[in-house]
């Protein structure tokens, strides 16, 4: 009952501010980026450098000696993650948080007007109104059953739309408040919860997440920006994908040098993230 309490008294925050329709807020109007981080709680702390394994796509190898599976939420059966559990390992669960993808079982929840530009690459994605009452409620709904699953914690993706081309007027206060939101309430279940994307506001975030996940932030020369989350005794998840880390060994081990001298846990990775191979710097 807790968390449907300030689930509830969370909702009403977010949409007390506005005059337009109730069902969806428009224009950026209904903000709260207010709320406290949750503190109290009994979730999964990672620490800096955990050993991880990310695999989103095919059946799941849990023959990995690492501490975190990082899996899809919605593929993956409890069976599959007891099964992990049960060998000592924690499972963080993945869902799009800030987009609409087509094959989901969920995806009739949507309203129209709530789906946006698609994601540019990604087949069967929009971007999603983020300021809706509605979007916030099937984001619930999935917290909800990554708790029901059992996960241990969980990865929310596309948390930048208002930088993206989302055919939206979001503003970076309209995307901090969602991303606030979606912290609390993880937390509000005893979700572990990661930062993804939205690099920008990780000053204004970081007291609100366990860890964060990351992408090519090598190959962008973007990782500086996530130290905070290492100065904050919170691990950095990082995935790289260039051909070069791959064939040239002498590019793998300066990129695992620098990784290991920011206490990142990188991963050397196929994009599908379908476990086809995996090189570690840990």
């Amino acid at each position: 009952m807790k968390h449907l309490l300030l689930t509830f008294v969370m909702l009403i925050m977010l949409s007390s501010c506005g005059g337009e329709d109730s069902s969806t807020s428009r224009g950026g109007t209904n903000t709260d980026t207010t709320m406290p981080p949750i503190t109290n709680g009994n979730w999964y702390h990672p620490l800096v450098s955990v050993t991880w394994q990310w695999q989103l796509s095919g059946t799941i190898n849990p023959s990995y000696e690492v501490e975190i599976y990082d899996i899809d939420l919605f593929d993956s059966s409890e069976d599959t993650i007891q099964t992990l559990q049960a060998t000592g390992k924690k499972v963080i669960c993945y869902l799009s948080a800030g987009s609409y993808e087509e094959w989901r079982s969920d995806a009739n929840l949507f309203s129209e007007q709530d789906l946006g530009n698609p994601l540019d690459g990604w087949a069967g994605e929009r971007w999603l109104d983020i300021r809706s009452n509605t979007v916030h409620s099937i984001m619930i709904q999935r917290l909800d059953l990554a708790q029901q699953k059992g996960c241990d914690g969980v990865e929310p993706d596309n948390m930048d739309a208002y930088i993206n081309d989302s055919g939206f007027n979001l503003t970076a206060m309209d995307q901090l408040a969602f991303n606030r939101l979606i912290a609390n309430e993880a937390h509000l279940r005893d979700l572990s919860v990661g930062l993804k994307n939205d690099l920008d506001q990780i000053e204004n975030l970081v007291d609100y997440y366990d860890f964060a996940v990351n992408e090519q932030c090598f190959e962008y020369a973007e990782c500086e920006t996530l130290v905070p989350f290492i100065d904050n005794g919170k691990p950095v998840l990082n995935a790289e994908y260039q051909q070069a880390y791959i064939d040239d060994a002498n590019a793998r081990n300066a990129l695992c040098d620098e990784s290991l001298d920011l206490q990142f846990s990188t991963l050397i990775l196929p994009l599908a993230l379908d476990d086809d191979f995996r090189l570690s710097c840990l």
